[in-house]
């Protein structure tokens, strides 16, 4: 699948990698002062001196590479301190003029009102092209037509029912026998982990009809799960440098593309191995529809005949179904941990369904079907919260077609990047109130009653918005619920002390180090 290239001669590549030396010999000193003088700034009182200093011939460029490592809080500081938008741009002639925003009339006029405007475009498909073809990457009628197909099978309800089933068995037969050895145990855990293999799991089932087995009490190594973040982590690095740069050094292999072209390798490796799998599993079934997974929607479509594209189609499920649900999952019980009154009052939610189980004569442990959790509100207000301020995909990115000026009267020009900064919306005061850093399920109700508040999706955008709305939306939903449900009632949840929690440099919202906790077992 990959495309063999020529090495150049040798005194080229000398040459070649001379001049990266060079540069580097005069970049880091350079990042370092700059480094310096941004974070003296940046402890003023002014919003404004978050703002980059625009240099001749370098741009903003190097104020934004000297918060790098701060790019979550740096990306809110400056958008809080221009004012919710903010224009940009690099060296002159590197592809580099971008438009940051948070502005929800910003949002909607670039995710509906005038959509076709503001594909993802070309650069973004390039970042990702290991998921080349899917219609996660892909722009105009093409992936109109791919999104019907795929929207297609998963507004099934009997697709939905099974999706369901697969997360409540995955539940009940791996991740709490797990949680309840951890818990006797008194061993502490990297909740992180756990949800990201249980996620992996339930995502195969999905994808393949196959159960990996990798959320299990010897935690097997889960390399196609680490190469899945490296690619979230390669990506978010392209994002923030030239495309002619690491065009360059993915072409020399080198750096952060050597650890992704390794990544794709086993990345496509899994997807092969995996479809063999299945494709002996499903000999020994006899109702074919026993197997109802997505891989079963491509497998025999002509316009997948394209190994590289049906490859690359699948993995990109592969990274929405646990990506999006096992990045959100550690922030909640993190979040729930630190915030008793509330993990008390879903329990409260959670008793009369309990109750009516242990008339039934249910085990100590309680595992709580779909259909039961559907109608607690409480327990989905507090999954809007997380998602506010923990937004699994933190930044939008589009391309602009034609010059347009936005209603916040900031002008964009053909060819320009549009970031939309999720994580710094859900923190802004002018939208979200006083309180919009603290943790708050309550702000999603309406007034005093047990209903939702309605949050148009411009300012709320964890599940995108227009065209491109997530259509997956209410089985992550339920899969989250029957997970979050499942935990908070068998379980006390205590974070390890010590540790720093803090999101890793990627386009996920990941943590940088994990999510250490400690379990109690609650009494029924």
């Amino acid at each position: 699948p990959y495309i063999q290239v020529s090495s150049p001669p040798h005194t080229a590549l000398a040459i070649i990698m001379s001049l990266i030396s060079t540069a580097l010999v005069l970049l880091v000193p350079l990042g370092l002062y700059l480094y310096m003088w941004s974070s003296t700034r940046s402890r003023s009182n002014d919003p404004a001196s978050v703002l980059p200093t625009k240099w001749p011939i370098l741009g903003m460029l190097p104020g934004l590479v000297a918060n790098i490592c701060n790019f979550h809080e740096y990306s809110y500081a400056l958008l809080a301190g221009s004012g919710l938008n903010f224009n940009g741009d690099g060296p002159p002639g590197a592809g580099m003029r971008f438009f940051i925003t948070c502005d929800p009339a910003n949002i909607q006029h670039i995710f509906t009102t005038n959509y076709s405007n503001f594909p993802k475009g070309a650069e973004f498909a390039a970042i990702f092209d290991i998921m080349a073809g899917g219609f996660f990457t892909i722009d105009g009628e093409l992936w109109r037509l791919r999104r019907m197909k795929f929207v297609g099978v998963i507004s099934s309800p009997r697709f939905a029912d099974r999706v369901a089933a697969h997360c409540h068995d995955k539940v009940k037969d791996h991740l709490l026998p797990l949680l309840a050895r951890m818990a006797s145990t008194s061993t502490s855990f990297d909740m992180q982990e756990v949800m990201a293999r249980l996620m992996f799991d339930i995502t195969a089932m999905t994808v393949f009809g196959v159960d990996p087995g990798f959320l299990s009490l010897d935690m097997p190594p889960i390399d196609a799960s680490l190469a899945m973040d490296t690619v979230m982590e390669v990506g978010f690095l392209r994002h923030t440098m030239p495309a002619s740069l690491w065009k360059t050094l993915r072409w020399l292999n080198i750096g952060p593309e050597r650890r992704l072209h390794e990544a794709n390798r086993v990345l496509r490796r899994f997807v092969v191995d995996t479809m063999e799998r299945r494709k002996n599993n499903r000999g020994q079934d006899e109702d074919e529809e026993v197997v109802g997974d997505i891989l079963s929607l491509y497998i025999n479509d002509p316009d997948y005949v394209d190994d590289y594209l049906l490859c690359g189609t699948l993995i990109s499920f592969m990274l929405a179904g646990r990506d999006t649900i096992g990045t959100t999952l550690p922030w909640i019980f993190y979040s729930l941990a630190q915030n008793p009154n509330v993990v008390s009052i879903i329990r409260n939610e959670l008793s009369p369904i309990v109750s009516h189980k242990v008339a039934r004569g249910m085990g100590a442990t309680v595992i709580f079907e779909p259909a039961e959790t559907k109608s607690l509100v409480y327990l989905r207000a507090t999954l809007y919260e997380t998602l506010r301020l923990y937004p699994p995909a933190h930044m939008e990115r589009k391309t602009v077609v034609a010059d347009d000026t936005m209603p916040s009267g900031h002008e964009v020009y053909a060819g320009d990047a549009i970031y939309i900064s999720l994580y710094s919306m859900g923190r802004m005061e002018s939208l979200w109130g006083k309180d919009c850093l603290d943790f708050n399920p309550d702000r999603w109700l309406l007034g005093d009653s047990n209903k939702l508040k309605y949050v148009p999706s411009n300012k709320f955008l964890a599940f995108n918005s227009g065209p491109r709305m997530c259509p997956g939306k209410e089985i992550a939903v339920v899969q989250m619920k029957t997970i979050i449900a499942a935990v908070v009632w068998n379980f006390d949840l205590e974070l390890v002390e010590g540790q720093s929690i803090q999101p890793k440099l990627s386009c996920l919202l990941q943590m940088k180090n994990g999510l250490m906790m400690k379990l109690k077992k609650r009494e029924a």
